[in-house]
């Protein structure tokens, strides 16, 4: 039997997640997950993990509390690792005690890992203390999802309230507020989205609120009421990194970075951690993430074991990607060899990524041109090639054959041998669909010409006419731009350096 972990995601960003929750969800085999976490706290998960999306969004179809507490126990009762993922702490309005029941009836082993709570985290986001010696010395958090059953009275009186599920509830939170002597002036504010790059916040009074946001969505948020929200402006009058305008919809501290305000549209493997993300979440941006790539053992991996035994007939051992590195060693492994079969043999890389699995491995690669692509190790190979033999653990379809034609007509022996083989996904994730269709996507990068490729042919014809007109396309270097143009008919900003650092680099400075 499983042990079956609950955990609390945090605010939103995986940057407010603990170490000890992403260390878990890296280890995850079944992840049930409530619809407010964050998409890149998902992509944590390994690319094996069964997803399953549970719901809980206010307004919305969702699977009721029953089934999701039977669901865990099912998946307890495997001998996989469970993961239930809730938004801000599991114990502040996590619905955890009947879930942690049912587990407790069935005899199943499960622990609690805490997470920061959105109730804390967004007002200290959104630069709001909860209290101060002289304007508060308490707060209340409140879930206001049912408002007839709240003691109007008691709240009216203390100084501060934060209330959680109010976003819908807003008028008659504040006309009952106001019916039981709270002043129209009292400062509050809305926060929604918290810990996010789609952070807003509306500052107003009782009195006011309600017009200042009328037609604007607010949910999810989190709602504070007092005079603390005063010292919003004061605090960042002395330098807080929070961005404050009264009385208007505010965008969040991470609108001062390079590419605030930006959705940008991360195209990937499936199941692969993407750093790239989280370095443009660090810039600002909102990102969304959109696995165009399985990575799949080659339907063979006859060719690469036979030449495995017999690696000392080579001279140099090619890898181009992060990927024929790894299918090269799980067979090396597999054969009962280590990193002593390759004494006497020669490494060139293709890309820094490429040198730093290579190095996980303890080897540091002979050679590394300086131009990130496979033509440039033609180019810039450090000796003649003539009756070098050279072994090319690569992708089984698809790839490129400039860089076996060119050893060739150098005069090389070069035994091509199937490491990995990569596919478009069987399903597109239609979160993502509707983003492009509804033209909120600022950004699309793409880091391959096989990404590019496994975007556009199965979705291409479901995206509007004119779409590309207000979306900018970034690629990594030349070869993936050429693929661009060819599918999407343009590129508008190209890595110089042919590595994602390079292509953070062109986004920050090619975005206007």
């Amino acid at each position: 039997m499983s042990k079956v972990y609950i955990v609390g995601a945090g605010p939103g960003d995986l940057a407010y997640l603990t170490i000890r929750a992403q260390q878990i969800l890296t280890q995850a085999e079944v992840l049930i997950y409530d619809a407010l976490v964050d998409r890149s706290l998902i992509a944590l998960v390994p690319g094996n993990c069964q997803l399953i999306n549970v719901g809980k969004r206010g307004g919305r179809p969702s699977m009721p509390q029953s089934e999701i507490d039977l669901l865990l126990v099912e998946y307890a009762q495997t001998d996989r690792t469970v993961v239930r993922l809730k938004s801000g702490d599991p114990f502040i309005f996590g619905r955890v005690t009947a879930e942690i029941d049912a587990l407790t009836a069935a005899e199943c082993d499960f622990e609690v890992v805490p997470g920061l709570s959105t109730a804390l985290a967004a007002p200290l986001l959104a630069g709001i203390p909860l209290t101060d010696p002289v304007l508060s010395r308490g707060f209340a958090v409140i879930s206001a999802h049912l408002p007839d059953d709240l003691d109007w009275d008691a709240l009216a009186r203390i100084p501060t309230v934060v209330m959680m599920m109010g976003a819908r509830q807003l008028g008659e939170i504040v006309a009952q507020l106001l019916k039981h002597d709270r002043s129209a002036t009292t400062p509050i504010a809305i926060i929604r989205w918290a810990g996010t790059s789609q952070q807003q916040v509306w500052v107003s009074d009782l009195g006011g609120i309600i017009s200042e946001t009328e037609g604007a969505e607010l949910s999810p948020s989190v709602i504070v009421i007092g005079q603390v929200v005063r010292l919003r402006e004061y605090i960042n009058c002395r330098g807080s990194t929070s961005s404050i305008d009264r009385d208007v919809v505010v965008d969040p501290p991470a609108n001062r970075a390079p590419l605030a305000g930006k959705t940008v549209l991360v195209t990937r493997a499936s199941g692969q951690a993407s750093e790239f993300s989280q370095m443009l979440r660090s810039r600002g941006a909102r990102v969304l993430e959109l696995p165009t790539l399985e990575i799949v053992p080659p339907s063979s991996w006859a060719a690469l074991d036979r030449e495995i035994e017999h690696l000392a007939d080579f001279d140099w051992l090619i890898l181009t990607s992060a990927n024929g590195v790894d299918g090269f060693f799980a067979r090396l492994d597999r054969a009962g060899k280590d990193s002593r079969a390759l004494a006497g043999v020669k490494i060139a890389v293709v890309g820094q990524k490429t040198a730093q699995s290579l190095q996980q491995h303890g080897i540091t690669p002979d050679f590394i041109p300086p131009d990130f692509v496979a033509d440039a190790l033609i180019s810039h190979f450090p000796i003649d090639p003539n009756n070098l033999r050279l072994l090319l653990p690569r992708v089984e379809s698809g790839g490129r054959e400039v860089l076996v034609g060119e050893f060739t007509r150098l005069g090389a022996t070069v035994i091509e041998v199937a490491a990995y083989q990569s596919q478009c996904p069987s399903e597109i994730d239609p979160d993502i669909l509707s983003a492009l269709q509804r033209q909120q996507v600022d950004i699309i990068t793409f880091a391959s010409s096989k990404t590019v490729k496994n975007f556009w042919h199965p979705i291409g014809n479901s995206l509007p006419p004119g779409w590309l007109d207000r979306v900018r396309i970034a690629s990594i270097g030349p070869q993936t731009s050429a693929t661009c143009r060819e599918l999407l008919g343009k590129v508008d900003i190209e890595a110089t350096e042919y590595t994602l650092p390079g292509l953070l680099a062109a986004l920050e400075s090619g975005i206007e």
